[in-house]
């Protein structure tokens, strides 16, 4: 097999509350015996520009605090920009950094990542399986409640707030509707599979579309 074909990446998106992005990434990586990626790769990106992980890391908090995303778009094509750039810190730069690592890892490892529009990033790699992960509002209401200790109020409101920062980074970042089903090659709903029937779904499509199963590291 050629060799950019030897490694597999799984791409997870979730809206908060469905309660599947970190159980399920953590639990296909620990199966598969492969890392996870979320915030992580603020530490990679960070090694690869130069820049220092704080300053990223305040940029990436900073774009969730502001309605940026909602006026414009900057549709990610693969390129980085120059440290002689006045745009070099911005949330552009960090996502390309991301984006680029991303990229680079699939050619030396297999990963689960969370997030971060990966399904997006890596949409021509033909060995990644994007996931996204839903679940009706009420489940995801009472999930958010009882896991903060929050009122009804609290957790609608904190809900809403996360999604659209989530729904304006992708489209702002890929062009892309977040919840379009044709982005990704399965779409589960939580509640009514179970946190751990996804997990074991995705290991099902993983072993139909790559032959390969769980406890098997790398093997592609």
């Amino acid at each position: 097999m050629e060799e950019n074909k030897k490694y597999f990446a799984v791409a997870i998106t979730r809206t908060c509350g469905s309660g599947g992005g970190s159980y399920i990434g953590k639990k296909l990586a620990a199966d598969y015996r492969i890392d996870v990626y979320d915030r992580k790769l603020l530490s990679l990106a960070s090694e690869d520009s130069g820049i220092n992980e704080t300053i990223f890391a305040n940029a990436d908090e900073n774009t969730k605090k502001t309605f940026l995303y909602r006026a414009s778009r900057r549709v990610y094509n693969g390129e980085t920009i120059p440290r002689e750039s006045g745009n070099f810190l911005s949330d552009q730069r960090l996502f390309n950094y991301q984006a680029k690592v991303l990229q680079e890892l699939l050619r030396h490892e297999s990963y689960v990542c969370i997030g971060r529009a990966a399904d997006f990033v890596l949409k021509d790699e033909p060995n990644v399986v994007s996931v996204y992960l839903d679940a009706p509002w009420e489940f995801r209401l009472k999930r958010e409640m009882e896991r903060q200790g929050i009122s009804e109020q609290e957790a609608a409101k904190y809900i809403d707030r996360l999604d659209k920062y989530r729904s304006s980074y992708y489209v702002y970042h890929t062009g892309r509707m977040w919840k379009n089903p044709e982005n990704y090659d399965l779409c589960l709903d939580t509640e009514s599979l179970g946190l751990d029937n996804c997990v074991e779904l995705i290991k099902k499509y993983v072993e139909l579309k790559f032959g390969i199963g769980p406890n098997v590291k790398e093997t592609l």
